[in-house]
Order: C-alpha cells, then sequence, then structure tokens
C-alpha cells in the first residue's frame, strides 16, 4: 500500500492555508468592491463569487488537467450539501432565543437559483454523450447563463421590488441586510488600496498552490483509502473547502447580519455548478453526460437541503431544539442519512 503519511501532511497544510488564504479574499474582495463602488450591483455579485469560490476553481481546474474528474465533480457537487450544513453551524453560533432562519428572513431567491442550477444538472445528466459543441454540452452553458440572469435578478431585487419594502420581515434583524459586510470594510478599510489589492493577490497565489496540492494530496488519499474520488471529494475535500466559508458566515453573524450570512452561502452554492462548464473545456469532455448515481444522488441531497431552508425562511419558526431551528435539525439529520445514502450507492 502507498504510505498515506506524506500525502496526509501535504492534505491538511494545503487545507489550513486555503482556508486562511479564503478568509482574507473575502476581506479583500469587499473591501476592493466597495471601493470600487461596485456594491450589491452585478459586477459586484460576479466578483464576490468567484474570489469566494476560488479553491474549488482550482481545485476543479487542476483535477480537470490530471484527468480525475471524479474527484472534481465529487466537490463541486459535495461542496453544495456540506456548504449548506454550515447554516447549522451559524444556526447554533447565533447564540439568541431565534433561530437562524427567523433573524435571517428576506428573499429566498437565492434558495431558488440554487435549485434551479441543480435541476439543470440532473437533467443534463440525462443526455448523450454525442450532445457535444465546442467541447461542452448544452447544459453547462444553460447552467453560466441561468446563474448569470439569477444574480442579476437578484442585483435587481435587493434594491427594491414593488411588493416588498426593504425586504426585512417583523422581528428579523434589526439593521438592513449587508450591514455586516460594511462593517467588515470599515475594520479593514484603514489600509492603502495597494495594500488591499497585494493582500488579495497574494491570497489568490496561496488558493493557487494549495488547492493544487488539496487535489494531488485527494487523489492519492481517495486511492490508498480505497474510497472513489467521488467520495473524497464530495466528504473530506468539500469540507476542507468549506473552511472559508464557516469563518466569513461567523464574521457575518457576529455583526448581526443573519441575512449576509444566509444569502452568501446560498450565492456560492449557486455559482459552484457553473464549474462544470470550467471542467469540460480543461479537460476536452464533456462531464455532465458521465455523470455517475452517487453524483445525480448528490444533486438531489443539494436540493434536498436548499429546500428545506427556504421553506424555514418562508415560515419563520422562532424557536428550535439544542440551539438550532427546526429546519437545521432536519437538514442535519438528513444530510447524514445522506452521505450513509452516498456509501452504499454503486461507485459505476
Amino acid at each position: 500500500m502507498v504510505s498515506l503519511l506524506v500525502p496526509t501532511i501535504v492534505f491538511v497544510v494545503a487545507g489550513i492555508a486555503v482556508y486562511l488564504a479564503g478568509v482574507q479574499l473575502s476581506d479583500t474582495t469587499d473591501v476592493l468592491s466597495v471601493r470600487w463602488g461596485l456594491g450589491e450591483a452585478l459586477s459586484g455579485l460576479l466578483l464576490l463569487a468567484i474570489a469566494t469560490n476560488l479553491p474549488e476553481l482550482v481545485i476543479t481546474t487542476s483535477a480537470a488537467l490530471r484527468g480525475n474528474l471524479p474527484l472534481a465533480i465529487g466537490n463541486i457537487l459535495g461542496g453544495i450539501a456540506i456548504q449548506t450544513v454550515v447554516l447549522v453551524y451559524l444556526d447554533v453560533a447565533v447564540g439568541e432565543s431565534e433561530t437562524l432562519t427567523y433573524r435571517g428572513a428576506s428573499l429566498v431567491l437565492e434558495g431558488v437559483l440554487v435549485i434551479a442550477v441543480l435541476v439543470v444538472v440532473i437533467m443534463g445528466s440525462q443526455l448523450p454523450g454525442s450532445l457535444v459543441i465546442a467541447r461542452v454540452t448544452p447544459p453547462e452553458v444553460l447552467i453560466v447563463l441561468l446563474w448569470v440572469s439569477g444574480i442579476w435578478l437578484l442585483s435587481k431585487a435587493r434594491t427594491g421590488l414593488p411588493w416588498h419594502e426593504q425586504g426585512i420581515p417583523p422581528g428579523g434583524q434589526r439593521e438592513p441586510r449587508g450591514v455586516g459586510r460594511t462593517k467588515n470594510v470599515s475594520e479593514l478599510g484603514g489600509y492603502a488600496a495597494s495594500h488591499t489589492a497585494t493582500v488579495f493577490l497574494l491570497a489568490a497565489t496561496t488558493t493557487l498552490v494549495g488547492g493544487v496540492a488539496l487535489e494531488w494530496s485527494s487523489s492519492i488519499l481517495a486511492d490508498g483509502l480505497g474510497v472513489s474520488g467521488a467520495l473524497f471529494g464530495a466528504t473530506a475535500l468539500a469540507a476542507v473547502t468549506a473552511l472559508p466559508e464557516i469563518s466569513t458566515g461567523l464574521t457575518a453573524v457576529r455583526l448581526n447580519d443573519y441575512q449576509l450570512a444566509i444569502s452568501d452561502i446560498f450565492g456560492g452554492n449557486a455559482f459552484l455548478p457553473v464549474l462544470f462548464l470550467v471542467a469540460s473545456l480543461v479537460s476536452g469532455q464533456a462531464v455532465l453526460p458521465d455523470l455517475t448515481a452517487q453524483n445525480i444522488y448528490l444533486s438531489g441531497l443539494g436540493c434536498l437541503l436548499t429546500a428545506v431552508y427556504v421553506a424555514g425562511l418562508l415560515f419563520r419558526s422562532r424557536y428550535g431544539i439544542a440551539r438550532m431551528g427546526i429546519g437545521s435539525l432536519v437538514v442535519l439529520l438528513l444530510y447524514v442519512l445522506g452521505v450513509l445514502g452516498l456509501v452504499i450507492i454503486p461507485t459505476s
């Protein structure tokens, strides 16, 4: 058996590096977005989505170059599921009598967008592999168009819809959505723009190197442990790449911006399926038609977990169990059962 000591050390060190770099990427992106006047506009949301998901982008690209698509696909789809579970942790971290979905209730369009792109993933997996145009399939292009259209609608919705006022329900968070990002920027914005840009570039470079190391070590660890790349990517690797989301989510909760904490998770999840197009272009083969039963199962799990939170944001149950809302408890149980189910699904 190949020694797993070196790849394990590389995996742990690279995971820590990606976590620290991810936090810096998120913080500096917030500052740059404000200084450049992007805010909640389409360009601002595009920048935030790409920067905060740079670890997954690097891992997908590296895996596609090495022909390790199962690991990349597992990381994308497993990342959606596990990042949704991050909301469970944030719910516990709220530390108030009310739940996260009660305090953070707002427009649920982000959650609907996540479900929509995952539905396209499932539908695309059923198309024939011969339906390839310029190295990609139509569903992969549709996912990108759907995502861009979705965040454009979100940018419009956040500036005001004709049937609501400010989007803050009674008893919700006491300050307007986005105050957490504004406060965070005020704490970090004392540096010169050149300093912020330098930190951003250093964090991006660290993420690049760490992402490649994570992909390499994950491939060896999966083989050495006798598990599929899809399973390892959907669990251990997805958990590591979700660490920056935990940190930024906790920052938003600390600053009492619960709406931002929820929308950042949903926004990142909606972006991840866009990486299927990247994987196809880099690898030179269409990805969606070759999705396995495990991949389709993970897509369904992501839809299910997201739907539970969308319902929780609509019903706004104030009280919960064990310091978490009923929706968070259901999501946690469904995720545990979902991972158990993933293990017994045939890999071929």
